[in-house]
């Protein structure tokens, strides 16, 4: 019979939009201000930094390697390295980045520089909701905007997250037995 796919097709088609009156779950349209849809675990936009602790300058992880900025394959990650140390969140003196920018205007959002980082500063965020009423507000974010702390990247990653805190805490946990060893042996024997 002559036209008999369409006809499937179109009985398919009544199919679906019927059944979804009957079954929500079958609904594939949400009413997108007032409904949203969970932030799955594995999606990505824009890179942001995770700090430890409360402040935020203080718990920086980043120490201005620069590894990212390197790697970036559009070039939209800009950092001055400090000349000075300051101490980080668990107290040891670390550089830190004087000036971090990305220019989000030409982000690709590759995730390479999550990828290279050695200090597990730099993380993808889920937040896709940037437009605001002014014409102003520029798309390159300086270290303060793009400053998250370790709870928010807990919340948004939670797998990945707990991963990354127990490497940390192991990381943290072998440098204290190092540094009490160490302390030990220039201490010497005691009489």
């Amino acid at each position: 019979m002559l036209g008999e796919g369409i006809v499937r097709g179109m009985v398919v088609t009544a199919k679906n939009f019927l059944g979804s009156f009957v079954n929500r779950d079958r609904l594939t349209t949400i009413q997108f201000p007032e409904e949203r849809l969970p932030h799955i675990e594995a999606s990505r936009n824009f890179p942001f930094l995770v700090y430890d602790g409360d402040d935020w300058q203080q718990g920086m992880r980043c120490v201005a390697c620069q590894i990212c900025e390197k790697e970036c394959p559009p070039k939209c990650i800009y950092i001055e390295k400090s000349t000075q140390k300051k101490a980080d969140a668990a107290g040891k003196p670390q550089f830190y980045p004087e000036t971090f920018n990305i220019d989000v205007s030409v982000c690709m959002s590759c995730q390479i520089c999550v990828e290279v980082c050695p200090f597990e500063a730099i993380k993808m965020d889920n937040e896709f909701e940037y437009s605001t009423e002014s014409r102003f507000d520029f798309l390159l974010w300086d270290k303060k905007k793009l400053s998250k702390s370790n709870e928010y990247y807990r919340k948004i990653h939670p797998t990945e997250a707990a991963l990354v805190d127990a490497r940390l805490r192991e990381e943290r946990a072998r440098m204290e037995a190092k540094m009490s060893k160490s302390s030990a042996i220039k201490a010497g024997p005691v009489p």
